[in-house]
């Protein structure tokens, strides 16, 4: 098993360098976190202010300071597109996530960043599983996890609302497999 932060490197695809994030992206992540759209599936379109952070909360708000998070940027002009993370859940099994800045949606890039995360966490983290969830009712997301290959596997909150409106609907549950990945 070879996973682990001190694996983490810079990661690059066609348009987008991935570096392991550090304290110099805080703001740029704290911005997304202000953006009600960026923000609409996670909490119900709430701007999380810098005094607002709460510990509880069951998304991911990087500092800049987390392991297996990673910062977007522009390869050709760097600028900030978002971050993604590959999670260790255990060591054979790591959930990814990823937030964009809404400039950037529809152009790809969450496939294409995702894509380069997931080949890392097979070929170098040695995971044998990556699964991310998110709400059903978010088809973009939904998009970008069936085109890199996950399979929709669970459903889940179906209707309590306790999340807000915008989940009321539930919660997906998508998985990929290091035995069924294929990398083009």
């Amino acid at each position: 098993m070879t996973s682990g932060y001190s694996n983490m490197m810079t990661l690059r695809t066609d348009r987008m360098t991935l570096s392991p994030c550090c304290p110099a992206d805080r703001e740029e992540f704290r911005d997304l976190e202000r953006d009600p759209e960026v923000m609409h599936f996670l909490n119900g379109g709430m701007a999380v202010q810098d005094g607002q952070r709460q510990s509880d909360v069951t998304f991911l708000m990087p500092e800049g300071t987390e392991d297996y998070v990673w910062t977007a940027r522009v390869t050709a002009n760097r600028a900030f597109v978002g971050w993604f993370c590959l999670w260790p859940e255990s060591e054979a099994v790591a959930e990814l996530g990823y937030r964009l800045r809404r400039a950037t949606w529809g152009k790809g890039l969450a496939t294409e960043g995702a894509l380069a995360l997931v080949s890392w966490g097979f070929r170098v983290g040695g995971y044998d599983r990556v699964f991310a969830g998110t709400s059903m009712r978010n088809l973009a997301s939904r998009r970008v996890l069936e085109k890199i290959g996950m399979t929709c596997v669970d459903t889940f909150g179906t209707g309590d609302g306790e999340r807000g409106p915008v989940i009321e609907k539930g919660e997906v549950g998508y998985v990929l497999m290091r035995a069924d990945w294929r990398e083009d």
